[in-house]
């Protein structure tokens, strides 16, 4: 993930930001009319970007041109649901493009569509398959946490294969090679990432229910 500026041809680079804007621009209209509708959720909006931020900064190298993290989406999209994600995790992307020469603004497009599309909307189903099943908050945002930071590698892993097919097997060998690399460091993570969230979202509703009361999707459930 963060798959680094310049390393997607150009025609994929394209592509993947074609796919992604309508994804942002209806996830800033959503988080933007939430804001409105509810001023007090802006503090737990600024924490989600924040830890989202600091979370998915703390990379390890990986394949080449890319590198392996936590995401941090989870969280946000277990609160403000996937659509809000889609522009907070663009907007942490573009920074860390810019300050951290983490990403590239080539690749920003791939990076949202792996980090702040597909990741939060895998989380947020999960989260609401595992309450359905009766599990606790806190349990159900860890797995869809961990799970959701899985679905992030596994894409990043398709645009890798989709742009470097191998040369006599095609995508399929490519991608069962990404994975594998990914799996080594991620795996680990993703399990880090769920412990974490769960913890947070544990401490948030035992201290935090004035706050998450103007959070609309996490007080659904």
């Amino acid at each position: 993930m963060h798959i680094m500026e310049g390393f997607l041809p150009i025609a994929h680079a394209a592509a993947w930001t074609a796919v992604s804007t309508p994804f942002v621009i209806h996830g800033g209209q959503r988080l933007s009319r939430q804001l409105r509708q509810h001023p007090e959720s802006r503090l737990i909006a600024g924490a989600a970007g924040g830890f989202m931020f600091l979370f998915s900064a703390l990379k390890i190298p990986s394949v080449t041109g890319s590198s392996s993290h936590p995401t941090g989406a989870g969280l946000g999209a277990v609160l403000f649901g996937p659509p809000a994600m889609a522009v907070l995790g663009t907007i942490v992307l573009l920074f860390q493009a810019l300050l951290l020469a983490h990403g590239g603004l080539t690749t920003l497009g791939a990076n949202v569509f792996s980090m702040a599309i597909v990741g939060p909307w895998v989380a947020r189903w999960i989260y609401g398959l595992c309450r359905r099943g009766r599990i606790t908050a806190a349990v159900a945002a860890g797995a869809a946490a961990a799970i959701g930071d899985l679905s992030t590698y596994l894409t990043t892993a398709t645009q890798l294969a989709l742009a470097f097919p191998d040369s006599v097997n095609g995508f399929t060998a490519s991608f069962v090679k990404f994975v594998s690399i990914y799996g080594l460091t991620q795996i680990p993570l993703a399990l880090v990432e769920g412990l974490v969230t769960a913890s947070i979202v544990r401490l948030l509703l035992r201290h935090g229910q004035g706050e998450l009361t103007a959070v609309a999707v996490f007080d659904k459930n």
